[in-house]
């Protein structure tokens, strides 16, 4: 295992375009999340709302970086050919996708804590006090919701780490993940059934997984936070689970 983890961070490295999705991954979501911020309406007894959430917003677009990170960890492998001296050095094929796991959760969770951070950072500037205290880490609420959020964008990798490997091919493994992730929660809402609708939102990686975001009116949300990080959780493993599996009974 350890020759394996090797060699996937010095490809992870050596190569440029992970570490400008990374950067991407970092200016995408804090400008976003301080550009959410800033149309915040306040008045002298505060702005009201989700403070919180709205300073976390730009984990939305972030997270699509991260999906494309992941997607080329593996499918540029296979579209260059190169997957076959990768299996070549390291035989045993979980060993090669825990190793490119690992690896892909460590670098997203420093650019995804540099993400957050900055994003509240962002959110603390630029809303007036008292509502800026709201965004304190002291405040459990909102320390659940950062460390969510970095959570969260580790489960988005590696759930796309998972359909990747499952199709190889880099356009379609974008194409599912972006599609999953984004267009899922836009049919939801042209549903007019609230049972089906409310359903959707709870099963969905995104709509579930960023309820963690949450610190206000928590009982109105469709899954509650943890419970919606478990569903993330879930369809990361499942990628992973038939990802793995085509590796090891498909030819490279």
């Amino acid at each position: 295992m350890k020759p394996a983890l090797h060699a996937e961070w010095t490809k992870i490295r050596t190569v440029p375009s992970p570490l400008w999705l990374l950067l991407g991954t970092v200016a995408a979501t804090v400008a976003l999340s301080a550009g959410a911020t800033s149309v915040v309406s306040c008045t002298s007894t505060g702005c009201g709302g989700d403070t919180t959430k709205v300073s976390l917003m730009g984990v939305q677009l972030g997270q699509a970086l991260v999906a494309i990170l992941a997607v080329l960890v593996i499918s540029g492998e296979y579209s260059s050919g190169m997957i076959r001296t990768t299996l070549t050095a390291v035989p045993r094929r979980a060993a090669v996708l825990a190793a490119k796991a690992t690896t892909l959760t460590g670098v997203v969770a420093v650019a995804g804590t540099v993400a957050v951070l900055g994003s509240l950072l962002a959110g603390w500037l630029i809303l007036p006090a008292p509502d800026d205290q709201a965004l304190s880490l002291a405040d459990g609420p909102t320390l659940r919701a950062v460390f969510g959020s970095v959570l969260y964008l580790v489960l988005i990798a590696l759930f796309s780490l998972g359909i990747a490997t499952a199709v190889r091919e880099t356009a379609t493994g974008i194409g599912i993940v972006l599609g999953l992730l984004y267009i899922v929660p836009i049919v939801s809402q042209t549903i007019s059934d609230p049972h089906w609708q409310r359903l959707l939102q709870k099963i969905a990686p995104m709509s579930a997984g960023l309820a963690i975001q949450a610190t206000t009116d928590l009982p109105s949300l469709p899954i509650s936070p943890w419970a919606g990080l478990g569903v993330t959780t879930g369809w990361a493993a499942a990628a992973l689970l038939v990802g793995g599996l085509l590796l090891r009974i498909r030819d490279a």
